[in-house]
């Protein structure tokens, strides 16, 4: 292999893997944060709708729930 094909290799290299560097953004399909708006992603309409059903305002209820039955059980322990 004599040196001009080498550097002809090279360059072809070089540019394949620039192509493959630029292609990448464009072909993931994920959602981009660009000044401040995050855009969606361009398969937005062919994606499965995801349903998250609702859950209760207070995000700590069992917590809470725990909390109180503790104290009751406290006081009615005192009481006796």
């Amino acid at each position: 292999m004599d040196h001009g094909t080498r550097k002809t290799g090279l360059r072809a290299s070089g540019l394949v893997a620039a192509l493959v560097v630029a292609a990448c953004p464009a072909l993931t399909g994920c959602s981009m944060d660009i000044a401040g708006q995050t855009l969606p992603s361009p398969y937005y309409l062919t994606d499965d709708v995801q349903y998250y059903a609702e859950g209760p305002e207070f995000k700590l209820a069992n917590e809470a729930a725990a909390m109180k039955a503790q104290k009751e059980a406290r006081i009615s322990q005192q009481q006796k």
